[in-house]
């Protein structure tokens, strides 16, 4: 992304290519028929719930002003726009963390402002939603946008941990808040008396930490030896709002002796209530800010699910299209390259991106499996065979590519099942509050599988006897062979590559300046300025880094996770004096996972691709070392001549 030297340049460009395609997004999501109704469900869930949970915290935090009913308006308003209208239609928006944050902030701020106070706190809040907007309007202007290649790994993952430590900390808070009386309420009343107080947080400990394991367990279904394979999918895809759903109902199990209002329940007033109503009388002008509504913006993770789940579909369909035409084909008697052929050419068709020189390319290992005309293959003993017969409906998945079914039906749909939501408030009001804080506590642990920042604290409180494994004759601890443990599951290349003490160095750093942002969100007016702190690492990162690292080393602990290695995997069923290879070769992940995509994209929905290494060197020098020695091992056991 290069800065652009003309106003609107960028602008423009983008525009071009948007709507060069804005037909065919259209299309591509009509033409999927009832299956898109699959991808559009699983992502409202993710959507919705996390909306809904913003909204209790955000009530929370502005006493009242803004509940449930405006974070879900936002997110529906600003979900259809974006996909109507949108230059990026697999973008999912709603409200987030940061904005509740902000939100916070400025109520904080206005309620201590004789001038402002709580009565003109959306008006105000109005117009800093306008100014953010006119200078998101320059920013587009000039192409700001290219400054974004400057923030790296290093700044993104402080930031994803920063996210990670607010959700539990809002749990936590939650839970905590269940022991006491909530500020303004009665506290001669009977539900507020000490006992069914003390009642409320031992049901709402119970709730919260039933939602959250029973959550986390559910999004390990897949891989799970029980039930049938249909099952575990729909566990995994939509089990934790069943598990919402199913924690809400046993609350309502309880004895008639409590009394109602314990455990509590979420509370919004009404979408037709006077205080909601009044949300949409601060201004009649622009949306979100001049409506009395937070502002929303792209979500994660709910966007690259939602890439996932239109890449599976895809996929479904360019492979029902193509099996159909190779058993036409071999029904009619075709020659096996007259079969290929035509799945080619229904390849080249539906797929929109694609050519007949690059479906040459992307199709060479299906070529190989279908025409086998003349081929042999030779076993491990000698004798010489025939290749298996190509069977479509059980060969052809394995050599289809990735691809997305980029359309705008699904976003649109989703968004409007959330504004739909907007009319079944008194059913959320049933929710316990409790649940909503396990909910939070859900996402904080969620959110962190694929941070290598928190993967290498995990690595910190390895035991130094452990982190390291003698090197036999070498006679020290290697940097390059860690403990057996790492190296037999799924790491990444700078375990292999770069000393620990490089690796400590640089997870301290980091951990020492998320602690240094953490601590200003405690700051009551200041705490506003904290995403600053994240643009000093961009010249930290620059200028100051490379000062105290390596360059390659840098390179690896900083890469970009599409450019990330996989370590590779050391085969622990090898004794541990024959050989000690670790280059045993990679396991293949779908052998633990049945999700079709997860194995090809990252958590952030890009797609996995194998970037060169200056470990690849160090480890044939390894390999050939070890291999030495093996020889040299099995060279002393043979018996010499006289």
């Amino acid at each position: 992304m290069e800065p652009k030297k003309t106003l609107f340049k960028g602008v423009i460009e983008d525009f071009r290519g948007r709507a060069s395609c804005y037909k065919q997004d259209w299309h591509n999501g009509f033409s999927s028929g009832f299956r898109i109704l699959a991808p559009t469900l699983y992502i409202f869930f993710a959507s919705a719930l996390p909306v809904i949970a913003f909204g209790e915290q955000l009530s929370k935090d502005t006493d009242g002003t803004l509940t449930t009913v405006e974070t879900l308006a936002s997110t529906a308003i600003c979900g259809i726009i974006h996909s109507v209208l949108g230059g990026q239609p697999l973008l999912i928006v709603g409200v987030a963390e940061p904005t509740i944050i902000m939100y916070t902030y400025l109520y904080s701020f206005a309620k201590n402002q004789p001038n402002l106070g709580e009565r003109l706190f959306l008006a105000w809040a109005g117009w800093v939603c306008i100014w953010t907007a006119v200078m998101l309007f320059l920013m587009a202007m000039f192409n700001a946008a290219a400054a974004l290649n400057r923030f790296t790994r290093f700044a993104g993952e402080l930031f994803g941990m920063l996210i990670t430590i607010l959700f539990m900390q809002e749990a936590i808070k939650g839970m905590l808040s269940e022991f006491s009386v909530p500020e303004g309420k009665d506290q001669s009343l009977p539900i507020y008396q000490f006992q069914w107080v003390y009642i409320n947080g031992l049901l709402g400990v119970i709730f919260s930490m039933g939602l959250l394991y029973t959550a986390l367990k559910s999004r390990s279904a897949r891989s799970s030896l029980y039930g049938a394979g249909w099952l575990r999918n729909v566990i995994a895809d939509y089990g934790v709002p069943l598990m919402v759903i199913l924690w809400t109902a046993l609350s309502y199990s309880l004895p008639t002796k409590i009394p109602s209002g314990v455990p509590r329940r979420l509370f919004t007033p009404l979408p037709w209530e006077p205080k909601s109503l009044q949300h949409w009388t601060v201004a009649k002008v622009l949306i979100c800010g001049l409506l009395g509504i937070p502002p929303s913006n792209g979500v994660l993770p709910q966007a690259p699910m939602h890439t996932r789940s239109l890449a599976v579909l895809r996929r479904q369909a360019l492979r029902k299209q193509m099996v159909r035409t190779a058993k036409e084909g071999m029904m009619n008697n075709a020659s096996s390259s007259e079969v290929y052929g035509k799945m080619q050419e229904v390849f080249i068709k539906m797929d929109d991106k694609g050519n007949e020189d690059s479906a040459h390319k992307e199709l060479k290992e299906l070529k190989d499996a279908v025409i086998t005309e003349g081929k042999k293959i030779t076993e491990g003993n000698g004798a010489v065979t025939a290749p298996e017969v190509f069977d479509p409906e059980k060969h052809l998945e394995a050599y289809l590519p990735v691809r997305v079914n980029e359309q705008r039906v699904s976003n649109l749909l989703q968004s409007l099942l959330v504004a739909g939501c907007i009319g079944v408030v008194p059913v959320i009001q049933k929710i316990p509050t409790s649940v909503l804080w396990g909910y939070f506590g859900y996402m904080s642990i969620d959110s962190l599988p694929g941070n290598q920042f928190g993967e290498r604290l995990q690595l910190l409180f390895i035991a130094p006897r452990r982190r390291y494994k003698k090197t036999g004759s070498w006679g020290e601890y290697s940097s390059v062979l860690i403990l057996d443990r790492v190296l037999e599951g799924a790491h990444a290349s700078f375990l292999e590559s770069v000393p620990f003490n490089q690796i400590l160095a640089f997870t301290v750093f980091q951990l020492i300046y998320l602690l240094i942002v953490w601590g200003m969100t405690w700051i009551p007016v200041a705490g506003i300025l904290f995403p600053l702190l994240f643009f000093f690492l961009v010249i930290i990162r620059e200028h100051l880094l490379p000062k105290f690292f390596d360059t390659r080393h840098l390179w690896e602990l900083d890469a970009s996770e599409y450019e990330e290695c996989e370590g590779v995997h050391r085969d622990p069923s090898i004794p541990e004096g024959d050989g000690e290879s670790i280059t045993r070769g990679i396991e293949d992940p779908s052998e633990y996972t049945a999700e079709v995509m997860e194995e090809f994209t990252t958590h952030r929905g890009e797609l996995k691709h194998r970037a060169p290494s200056f470990r690849d060197e160090r480890l044939i020098r390894l390999n050939s070392v070890q291999m030495t020695r093996q020889f040299s091992r099995i060279s002393s056991f043979a018996p010499t001549r006289p």
